[in-house]
């Protein structure tokens, strides 16, 4: 019996630029080369549709997100409900396969009770009212931190429609101990999925610092320009790497000759900064979920400067070298750059990273849904 299955993705999932998309993307991909037949329905708010997925799915279905001003005023939060579509809970209605959500934002039809009698699942990309919680500390504008207490609150009280879930997937070794404690067995750990194909470059030594991240994420604006802070007057290279153009961030980097901005425009610009790069430094300010991005650049990436928030509690501190203050960023990378990245550090990740086998987790993916 051919395994079905709809899921449905808070963003179009390629290109792979960013943390969240990346778990959906090689998620699907595994799925796929597994036998699954997806129907994939995306929301889409920028990147338009997409050609690579129809590689994975039998069809994909876009829909456009709601206005701000119409979500906004909602007792949902704005990241559900900017994702309402009756065009989305008709194709799901249209048979009874089994639906993944990805993250919260993408379970309005469960809201509704518009899925009568289906089996359904959760992603659960983050304890998302911890996660906004960390967003407004991180927020220097007072709008958007009013914005994002509010939606923590929203958060805080939607969650509790994981108790309609057939199984909830956590990404997370920390978050899988607080969905098991509120939701009982049905909560399960499936570790990130990412791209257990790219591996990294052996060439010794690279040439500047590198940072990536959504710039349209408030954390990672303010992990951005505390690496400018760190290596404005140093004669260090570092490139700010993002798929959005942000403008404070963007504004820092032009006072500085040492700092450049790269524009994201495909997944290969960010294979080629890996591959060019001598150390990739990974700062967060909260300690939610495991960082996607973490994960990719210990794949394509050469040295790795993280502070605790980034790595701890994830099984892979060996991989890194640690750091938490300016002064403790500057010491370990004049000490990176003396040394060459070497092939036997490729090998120590690779034995590192084997629970993180999208195939294996793939498998129990199908295993959870379709037992039955």
């Amino acid at each position: 019996m051919t395994n079905k299955l709809h899921i449905i993705s808070f963003d179009v999932p390629y290109p792979t630029n960013y943390g969240g998309v990346i778990d959906v993307f090689y998620k699907l991909k595994a799925l796929h080369h597994l036998g699954v037949i997806i129907y994939l329905h995306v929301f889409e708010y920028g990147k338009g549709e997409q050609v690579e997925l129809k590689k994975y799915c039998k069809e994909v279905f876009y829909y456009p997100r709601n206005s701000f001003v119409k979500s906004f005023f909602s007792k949902t939060p704005f990241i559900v409900k900017s994702r309402g579509s009756n065009l989305l809970i008709a194709n799901l209605n249209k048979n009874c396969y089994p639906i993944l959500f990805e993250g919260l934002h993408t379970t309005l039809p469960v809201l509704k009770d518009s899925l009568k009698d289906r089996n359904i699942y959760l992603r659960a990309h983050n304890i998302e009212h911890r996660f906004y919680k960390g967003l407004e500390k991180s927020e220097s504008n007072a709008f958007k931190r009013t914005f994002f207490r509010r939606e923590s609150k929203k958060l805080m009280r939607y969650e509790e429609i994981l108790k309609k879930m057939q199984g909830v997937f956590s990404i997370s070794p920390t978050e899988q101990v607080y969905f098991k404690n509120k939701y009982g067995d049905k909560c399960v750990y499936i570790p990130a999925f990412h791209d257990t194909e790219k591996h990294t470059s052996i060439q010794p030594r690279g040439n500047f610092i590198l940072y990536h991240g959504h710039l349209l994420v408030s954390e990672n604006v303010k992990a951005a320009l505390f690496l400018i802070d760190v290596y404005k007057e140093t004669d260090y290279q570092l490139v700010i790497a993002s798929n959005y153009k942000n403008t404070e961030v963007i504004a820092e980097v032009l006072k500085h000759e040492n700092i450049t901005f790269n524009s994201l425009t495909d997944e290969n610009e960010l294979n080629t900064l890996f591959e060019n790069a001598h150390i990739n430094a990974l700062p967060t300010f909260q300690n939610t979920g495991i960082k996607l991005k973490l994960l990719n650049t210990l794949r394509q990436g050469k040295f790795v400067i993280a502070n605790d928030y980034m790595v701890n509690e994830t099984g892979l501190e060996t991989l890194c070298e640690k750091a938490n203050t300016k002064a403790e960023f500057l010491s370990k990378t004049a000490n990176l750059f003396k040394q060459d990245f070497e092939v036997s550090f490729v090998e120590d990740r690779k034995k590192l990273l084997e629970s993180f086998d999208s195939k294996n987790n793939a498998k129990k993916i199908i295993n959870l849904i379709f037992k039955n």
